[in-house]
């Protein structure tokens, strides 16, 4: 009984270390096949009660105690000599029980949802930290071809490298489940498309070898995701305007390098290696565990555009939202009802009605 758990809990196929390794050194190497579905599915299961654990049991405790403080202070009636008199709002309004339910109400959703992001920043910097372990040992750089594909068939796989793609596969996979389970967002088609094309990429690149470049370019995206989530988090609290801003600044500047220079310079490395004889014999030979050809290539070129057209779409709404906050006509939310860019700048606080507690979407 336990043989058949073993797969649920390890990496399956060890093979022979090879006679020749030029990265991770003194590690088990790894083949590929249907097993692995079972660790896949074990990470998901993992990844979901971590998530539960996260936002339960300590983001949403914290957003709560922080943004009670806050709430109270702000619905403290103002005392003059001895004398407590009702905050009227800017419309003339008196904060009577009913409106303090309703900033209640405001409050618990940007505790909600500050714990969702708490998630996605402890998720993307735990993972792109382990990613970026990964490509310092491998021999590979996004402008160089000829690190990215010499040595080709990449197999088999270090342990690390093996257990890295695992768990993108997983997150991506957990990630489709959550996009549909939660209320539709704007955006949903192009994230849709965004995971399903990742998934794709990751498959064909790991059954067919090419695991190294996949490996750069996870750990490219994955960069700029961990500073959003940062920059939501520092205003569903309002800790500090300016650090919401410089956080998204930041996180715009990620973004543009990452996903608009580096990966471009990815994709060009793809088509130089291609046209590069001394770099790539177009050879289809699955006993060999090679599995190069034209078809492949343009396979491989075609997603990763779809995918760089995808980027530059949101890119150019994440430039419009900052252009509206630079220029200071205000930002609206281009992308999503509850995850848009453009609920990271609000006004400095005034009232109780002000943006203090203002949320991405009401009842």
């Amino acid at each position: 009984m336990s043989s058949y758990l073993i797969p649920l809990f390890s990496l399956s196929y060890q093979e022979n270390t090879p006679t020749i390794i030029d990265s991770f050194q003194g590690s088990s190497f790894y083949g590929s096949g249907l097993l692995d579905l079972c660790l896949i599915t074990t990470i998901i299961a993992v990844m979901a009660v971590l998530r539960d654990a996260f936002r339960l049991g300590f983001f949403e405790p914290l957003a709560r105690w922080v943004l009670s403080k806050k709430l109270t202070r702000l619905t403290q009636p103002t005392k003059i000599n001895g004398s407590a008199k009702p905050i009227a709002n800017s419309n003339g309004h008196s904060h009577d029980s009913s409106y303090v339910k309703k900033e209640q109400r405001r409050a618990h959703r940007s505790v909600l949802r500050f714990a969702e992001q708490g998630w996605s920043f402890v998720y993307y910097s735990l993972q792109w930290g382990f990613g970026f372990y990964v490509n310092w040992k491998l021999p590979t750089r996004s402008i160089d071809s000829s690190t990215l594909f010499s040595g080709y068939p990449h197999f088999p796989l270090p342990g690390p490298v093996k257990l890295y793609y695992l768990m993108q596969f997983a997150f991506y996979l957990h990630q489709i489940l959550i996009l549909n389970a939660e209320q539709r967002r704007k955006d949903h088609v192009q994230m849709m498309a965004h995971h399903v094309i990742t998934i794709v990429l990751m498959a064909l690149s790991y059954s067919m070898n090419f695991t190294r470049v996949g490996c750069l370019v996870m750990v490219l995206m994955d960069w700029c995701d961990i500073f959003l989530p940062l920059a939501k988090m520092i205003r569903y609290l309002r800790i500090s305007q300016l650090a919401c801003d410089w956080t998204f600044g930041f996180f715009l500047v990620s973004w543009f390098i990452t996903r608009h220079v580096l990966f471009v310079l990815v994709i060009k490395a793809l088509y130089d290696a291609a046209t590069d004889q001394d770099v790539t014999v177009f050879i289809w030979n699955p006993e060999a565990d090679i599995y190069v050809n034209v078809h492949v290539w343009f396979c491989f070129c075609a997603l990763l555009m779809s995918l760089q057209i995808l980027q530059l779409g949101w890119f150019w709404m994440i430039c419009r939202v900052a252009w509206r906050v630079v220029s200071g006509r205000g930002a609206t939310d281009e992308r999503s009802d509850d995850e848009g860019y453009a609920y990271l700048y609000c006004q400095p606080v005034k009232t109780l009605t002000g943006p203090y507690f203002s949320d991405d979407k009401e009842d």
